[in-house]
């Protein structure tokens, strides 16, 4: 028999193989399947189980809630562009941020420098509504924060410092620099993600919004990094 439960309070695949490990030691669950992006558990059991011995099985952080409707895999009744959502809806509104402020003068470098300085600022803002989850989740893709835990912890900051470079124009190439080592790194752990296919969140936005590792990660990533490109070459060459 299987059953999909809904599972809160996982942040990373620690928290995944904690619950895995908790859940298998009750009796009547012989495997356990989690999807940590859709906060999803696949039990396959082997007798019928209450959800209080669920819930009793774990911290009282994970939250478990039984699918209405169950199914034989761990799918989400969202789709992947419903998911990223919030994603798309920030996008827009940094463009049209950026297009009310430079409409008049129309100058493309103005306007991605703003681009760029409202990007590190919207999204380090979301960083720091959870700086204690956002590090446990940005490391399990990013090679710096594997390697520099710490770093995770810095990450939001330097983001929100990056902003105030760019909108302030003040040291632009070394701002530019910085984007494309920081980025170029991430970038890497996120493709990397994709070719192995692991599902993981992204903490692109933080864990406030629980968003899958989706190419459009890779896209956001890849659009500021080919900015930063173009600047340095307008102001170098």
């Amino acid at each position: 028999m299987k059953k999909t439960y809904t599972i809160t309070g996982m942040t990373c695949n620690g928290c995944v193989a904690f619950v895995t490990k908790s859940l298998l030691a009750i009796n009547e669950i012989d495997e356990v399947k989690i999807d940590l992006a859709l906060s999803k558990a696949l039990l396959h059991l082997n007798k019928s189980v209450s959800l209080k011995t669920l819930q009793d099985a774990l911290p009282s952080k994970y939250v478990v809630t039984e699918n209405v409707i169950q199914q034989n895999t761990i799918a989400s009744k969202e789709s992947t562009l419903k998911q990223l959502r919030p994603l798309f809806l920030i996008f827009t509104y940094l463009l049209v941020a950026t297009f009310l402020l430079n409409y008049k003068e129309q100058r493309i470098t103005d306007a991605m420098l703003d681009f760029m300085g409202l990007f590190y600022i919207v999204f380090s803002f979301f960083k720091l509504l959870d700086l204690k989850g956002f590090p446990k989740s940005f490391r399990m893709y990013d090679p710096i924060a594997k390697a520099i835990p710490i770093y995770g912890w810095v990450y939001p900051f330097i983001e929100v410092i990056l902003g105030i470079l760019f909108l302030m124009r003040i040291q632009i190439p070394i701002a530019l620099i910085v984007t494309l080592v920081i980025l170029g790194v991430t970038t890497v752990g996120v493709l990397k993600t994709l070719v192995d296919k692991k599902t993981i969140q992204c903490a692109c936005l933080g864990t406030a919004l629980k968003l899958p590792m989706t190419k459009a990660t890779f896209i956001e990533n890849s659009i500021m990094i080919v900015m930063a490109i173009l600047m340095l070459i307008n102001i170098y060459i």
